[in-house]
Formats: C-alpha cells, sequence, structure tokens
C-alpha cells in the first residue's frame, strides 16, 4: 500500500469535506429560509392593497394616505360604507310599555328635521330583544325597514317615529281638547260611567247655547279621538276651550268650536 499523503493531510482533507457538506446543508436551509421571507413579504405586499368587500357609497374614512395601520387584536375600521343608500333602515327606542304592540310587517310614519314638511313611510322589520337603559327607562330597539329613492335621508338623522298600531277608514273624530272641556259651571257627573263614554259639548248653530252629547269613543291617535256611538255628526260644532272676553259685550261667554 502507497501513502501518498500523511495521515495528517487525509484527516484534514476529510474535516474539509465534512464542513463543505455542512456548509451545503446550512445554505440549503438559508435558501428555504429566504424563500419563507420571500412569500410572507409577497404577503404583506397583497395586505397593502385594501379592496372594497361591496359595492356601495363610502360614508366615512377614518385614516389618512401614510397613516400606519396595525390590526394587533381587532382589525381597525378605515371606511364605512354604505351598500345602497335607497333602502336604508331606522333604529328607533320603544318603552317597555309600548313594545308589546309592535309586530313585525307592522307601519310607521316618521319625519325628519331636514324635510319638516315631508312624511315617510316604513315597515317593522325586527323588535329586538335585548333591553337598553335611557335615562332610567328601559327600551328596545326596533328596527324599521325604509325606501329611499330620493336619496332624502342621509344616515345618522334623527327621526320621529309614529307606529300605525290601528287604522280606521271613514272614521268620525273629534279632537281630545273637546273631550276633556267642561263649560265654566257645568255639574259634576255623579254615578259610574263606561271607560269607553265621554261627553262633549255641540255649540248649536247661530246661537251660544252648548248641547252636551254622550258619546261613546273608540281608537285615538293622542290628537283626535274616534266617535264610535252617539249623536254627533260631521260638520257639528264642537267646543274645544273658552277663550277670554265676552261676546258682543254681552255677558254669554266666547267659545272655541271646533
Amino acid at each position: 500500500e502507497k501513502r501518498l499523503i500523511s495521515e495528517a493531510e487525509a484527516d484534514t482533507a476529510r474535516a474539509n469535506a465534512d464542513a463543505a457538506k455542512a456548509a451545503v446543508v446550512a445554505a440549503k436551509a438559508a435558501v428555504a429560509q429566504a424563500s419563507a421571507a420571500l412569500k410572507q413579504a409577497e404577503v404583506n405586499l397583497a395586505y397593502t392593497t385594501i379592496v372594497s368587500p361591496i359595492d356601495g357609497v363610502v360614508i366615512s374614512r377614518n385614516v389618512d394616505v401614510g397613516q400606519t395601520v396595525a390590526a394587533a387584536f381587532q382589525a381597525p375600521t378605515i371606511f364605512t360604507i354604505a351598500e345602497d343608500l335607497r333602502k336604508m333602515q331606522v333604529h328607533c327606542n320603544v318603552a317597555e310599555a309600548d313594545v308589546g304592540r309592535i309586530r313585525a310587517g307592522m307601519k310607521v310614519t316618521f319625519t325628519v328635521d331636514a324635510w319638516p314638511s315631508d312624511t315617510f313611510e316604513g315597515v317593522v322589520h325586527e323588535v329586538r330583544n335585548a333591553p337598553q337603559t335611557i335615562q332610567n327607562v328601559v327600551t328596545y330597539d326596533v328596527v324599521l325597514d325604509v325606501e329611499n329613492q330620493e336619496l332624502k335621508l342621509k344616515p345618522g338623522m334623527t327621526a320621529n317615529v309614529t307606529f300605525v298600531v290601528a287604522e280606521r277608514a271613514d272614521a268620525l273624530l273629534v279632537p281630545n281638547a273637546a273631550i276633556r272641556f267642561k263649560p265654566p259651571g257645568a255639574p259634576e257627573e255623579r254615578g259610574s260611567t263606561r271607560r269607553d263614554q265621554r261627553k262633549v259639548w255641540r255649540l248649536e248653530p247661530a246661537t251660544p247655547n252648548l248641547t252636551p252629547v254622550t258619546v261613546r269613543v273608540g281608537m285615538t291617535d293622542g290628537n283626535f279621538t274616534e266617535v264610535v256611538e252617539g249623536d254627533l255628526k260631521e260638520g257639528d260644532l264642537v267646543v274645544t276651550e273658552v277663550l277670554n272676553g265676552k261676546a258682543n259685550g254681552g255677558n254669554v261667554p266666547r267659545f272655541k268650536p271646533l
């Protein structure tokens, strides 16, 4: 056997070969690490392009160009987008004493301060079960579906809502003030009366005389009350209050008919 190199040189060559192999393995690991970093950089680059998930109108923008947006625990709100302003919802707080009469599909009307002469219509979408306490009053959120084809309604407007809990066609109405009215000197009523029985005072034509008329009342909207029965017809003058002063300088009080 010929010994071309010494044992020391052979050991050195073996050590260098092993080191080269280890360097190859390390280089491959570095390539894999760089490839993963490249992919992560590509993903982060894709995140810099923010695309809206829907078509719509931008209501508000919460960030400026160049501002850093970080999503540590909760995704930040960048834009608020309305999908279709022609179909909107109104959220209203209904007291617990009234929420029992509200049903899905019920008609509502409402007004907004921006258009005081316009009355808008809607339909109850749902009555939510989560209570809210506002000034020690328990209320429930009622959601209304509203058509906004003319785009008069804007997000955030304040609405005054009236719920149509019942409807009556061709009803005879009297002002609630006429039901509460009692002429000066009228005797107090004695005995029990029905809850739906009221008395109004009719002003006779061309005379200062008042005639009491007992009527049975029905539904009310807070301003007018339906007359179900009674000797009262459309066009009759009913008194709502006594005006100050005397008529023609005499001793006859002046009444305000309606």
